[in-house]
């Protein structure tokens, strides 16, 4: 196997901008469905371009970002060692980035999409459970930054865990 150490920060680079990518939707998305969207039914504006981007992105870069992650994350433990993978705050850190990858996947990726379609809200009681399940993903999008910002911590300070 050939020597990867003099690219590791190209690796590491690579990896922390593809993580980003995967979660930075799942992030802004719940921010940016306003009750604009459903206070005037079909009259309401479209999506600008930017949240058009980030709902594309979500809905079909998820495999491509999720598999370039999984390279780069072995390309690390190649150039690192596997020994890395016995550093407790490590571990903690990627059994945390698994969990938040399943509910950013598989809980808020599709109610976001629900969110984007309106060709289900008619009525006020309609509106009103829109802004009840737009109310709870920005609450998830809370829950996935906290635990984003954790794996931050857990990564920089690299702390004794036992």
């Amino acid at each position: 196997m050939p020597d990867l150490s003099a690219y590791f920060p190209l690796i590491l680079g690579t990896h922390i901008t593809l993580a980003i990518a995967l979660f930075l939707p799942s992030l802004l998305l719940p921010f940016t469905l306003r009750n604009r969207l459903v206070s005037s039914g079909y009259d309401a504006p479209q999506p600008g371009p930017l949240v058009r981007a980030m709902l594309w992105l979500q809905a079909h870069g998820t495999l491509v970002i999720g598999a370039g992650l999984a390279l780069t994350g072995l390309a690390m433990i190649a150039v690192l060692g596997p020994q890395m993978l016995r550093q407790p705050w490590l571990l903690v850190s990627l059994a945390t980035y698994a969990i938040t990858a399943v509910v950013a996947f598989a809980v808020q990726r599709p109610t976001l999409r629900r969110l984007v379609r309106r060709d289900e809200i008619e009525t006020d009681a309609d509106r009103e459970r829109w802004r009840e399940r737009a109310r709870r993903q920005r609450y998830i999008a809370y829950a996935i930054t906290t635990a984003v910002g954790f794996i931050a911590f857990m990564m920089s300070t690299k702390p004794v865990l036992w």
